[in-house]
């Protein structure tokens, strides 16, 4: 393993370029999924019947999770190419990214099973 790869702001980096890619991948299917109240009310009805299975509510809190880590770490992203900030604080402040994601994902969680 490369010393790079230690780095909390290379792990921030990946996970930050990951969670974009399951968005790119889930937008169109939101899109279709969107499509079908063109095609009335009963279209729609019978789509939303599937988004009751267990599997799907499991997609949903992943890409709840990837959203709130994009975004994120997409904030970490603007404070370091703009705001000054010490070497040293990369490894908390990463933490933080993670931990603020993951709290949202677990409030997402809470609203889904009330």
């Amino acid at each position: 393993m490369q010393a790079h790869r230690n780095h909390p702001g290379w792990w921030a980096a990946l996970v930050h370029r990951l969670s974009g890619l399951a968005l790119a991948v889930f937008l169109p299917l939101h899109f279709l999924a969107l499509g079908t109240a063109l095609a009335g009310a009963d279209a729609l009805d019978r789509f939303l019947d599937l988004t009751a299975s267990p599997l799907v509510k499991v997609a949903e809190t992943g890409i709840v999770l990837a959203l709130a880590l994009h975004l994120a770490l997409g904030l970490r992203v603007l404070h370091v190419e703009f705001l000054p900030r010490p070497e040293r604080r990369t490894r908390a402040f990463v933490a933080g990214c993670f931990g603020i994601s993951v709290a949202a994902t677990l409030l997402f969680l809470l609203n889904l099973t009330a």
